[in-house]
């Protein structure tokens, strides 16, 4: 499985002192990955929305539709 660039997404950002360098949603701490784990649990958008606050309902829906144009090009 190929790893996403996130580097051409405007709603992430990568800094190596937030979050030892994770990628996270621009202007939070809350890391991408967070909401991949919990949408594989079973948790809905809302929900995420709700449980981590931070990150809004525009940058969700441009991590996970730069995940889907990313997994049809590979």
């Amino acid at each position: 499985m190929t790893m996403l660039d996130w580097n051409t997404c405007p709603a992430v950002e990568r800094d190596p002192q937030k979050v030892s360098g994770a990628w996270v949603f621009r202007g939070t701490r809350v890391p991408v990955s967070a909401l991949f784990e919990n949408l594989e649990g079973g948790a809905t958008v809302d929900q995420f929305l709700q449980w981590f606050p931070g990150p809004t309902r525009e940058q969700i829906d441009a991590v996970l539709e730069h995940a889907a144009r990313s997994v049809q090009t590979a």
